[in-house]
């Protein structure tokens, strides 16, 4: 037998890893630099990257500086610019050098931590992180793995995946009590301005289409769902023999960042037994600063609530935080038990193993990218974060004197939403004015 080859194929050298991650951390670094030099809608056509990279894949290998320039000349002109201080449309601004930091941790030590015994770190340092956030925001205690009643978080990859986990908990606890065949009589419940998310949610679940109530909003509510609304479109649909399911709140709407009455529509939620979700999304983590806190009023009485810290939290994409009263209700819906699975600390219910807390098996340790975001920013610094805020009241201000633009909703978060100023009709639009959102 001959001895192993000296030249044996390493995809993971440590020397050429360091060499090579620097020149893509400084081709970033530069990338950061100029970024509003660069148009911030892309302006190719359809097609375009066809016509300029090769019909098949290379038959050799070829280094990094060549692949990192084709970057600079065929992949940047194709992007939209979401972290270009020229970018106002959903939610921009998102990265930080925190975010960095802890997603190439995430990348690099690269576990998959689908339960405790995979990687026992991963999971006790999501639970504790989980534990934090919720802090942070003053969630009750019903929501945390230390608040001695049952409540924990996991983290998302974003808020469908939270939508789709919780509402197929809540559909499985609706029909235990009415029977398997009731799942044509179950009924979802929204608002007009509720993210679309749910209304995909509701198609995967098998809850049939037509059984999504979206639910009118108006000016006079400042386009929240009303308790009111709430109750009639439920007391129609028990009346007619259909189950109250699901009631998905919102705390920052998509479009105008509206903000439902958390704590009255969880009183009508609970009153019919339908599982409360609040989802906070983009305005979550705005509630970490006292004078946004009573957009969470009432918050007690939901069965689970999600924000992103993607959003409005100095993290890299992805990251979406659920916290939820009762994880055994996600835990039976989403179980799966194989013999290769199996270990002493799950069978003893010792620990908690997050394959059953989502859709996927495997799963990322984003855990580490949101300790270290929040390590090095701590509580204070996070307060200081909602200065989009601040410059939400000054475009409201500025928009009031304006000959051309009319204020339809003064700034509630980070968004004034203006109307064209016309002689018989009032076009809305909605200006976000800075990169909160």
């Amino acid at each position: 037998m001959g001895s192993l080859a000296l030249n044996t194929f390493n995809p993971l050298d440590p020397a050429e890893f360091s060499d090579e991650s620097h020149a893509v951390i400084d081709f970033i670094a530069d990338y950061y630099r100029t970024v509003e030099n660069y148009p911030v809608r892309s302006q190719v056509k359809p097609g375009y990257l066809s016509k300029l990279l090769p019909k098949q894949a290379p038959l050799f290998s070829e280094p990094i500086d060549s692949i990192l320039e084709d970057i600079r000349h065929d992949i940047l002109p194709g992007l939209t610019h979401w972290q270009s201080p020229n970018f106002y449309a959903y939610f921009q601004a998102n990265a930080s050098t925190a975010g960095f930091l802890g997603e190439m941790l995430c990348s690099g030590l690269n576990v998959v931590g689908f339960n405790w015994i995979s990687s026992p770190a991963a999971t006790e340092l999501e639970n504790i992180v989980m534990d934090w956030m919720a802090k942070l925001l003053k969630l009750p205690p019903c929501f945390l793995f230390s608040g001695g009643q049952g409540g924990g978080g996991v983290l998302h990859g974003s808020t469908c995946e939270a939508v789709v986990c919780t509402l197929v908990a809540a559909r499985d606890r609706t029909l235990r009590k009415n029977g398997h065949d009731a799942i044509s009589k179950l009924v979802v419940y929204a608002s007009d301005q509720t993210h679309s998310t749910v209304q995909k949610a509701v198609r995967i679940v098998g809850i049939p289409p037509a059984n999504f109530r979206i639910i009118r909003t108006s000016a006079a509510s400042g386009y929240s769902l009303t308790a009111h609304s709430l109750r009639a479109a439920i007391e129609a649909d028990v009346a007619n023999g259909f189950v109250p399911v699901y009631v998905c709140a919102t705390v920052g709407t998509t479009a105008v960042g509206a903000v439902d009455p958390i704590r009255d529509l969880g009183k009508v939620s609970n009153e019919f037994g339908a599982w409360y979700h609040v989802d906070s999304a983009y305005a979550g983590s705005a509630t970490i600063c006292p004078e946004f806190r009573h957009y969470f009023d009432g918050v007690e009485l939901a069965d689970s609530t999600s924000m992103n810290p993607h959003k409005w939290f100095l993290t890299n994409m992805d990251c979406c935080c659920l916290w939820v009263k009762k994880p055994s209700e996600l835990v039976n819906s989403l179980s799966t038990n194989p013999e290769y699975l199996r270990n002493k600390a799950s069978e003893g219910n010792e620990v908690v193993d997050y394959k059953d807390w989502q859709i996927s098996l495997s799963r990322r340790f984003r855990a580490i990218k949101l300790w270290v975001i929040i390590r090095r920013r701590c509580r204070h610094g996070s307060k200081t974060r909602p200065i989009p805020s601040r410059l939400g009241r000054v475009g409201s201000d500025s928009a009031g004197d304006d000959p051309i633009l009319r204020v339809l909703e003064r700034n509630r978060l980070s968004s004034t939403i203006n109307g064209v100023r016309q002689k018989r009709k009032v076009k809305g639009v909605c200006r976000k004015s800075s990169g909160g959102g």
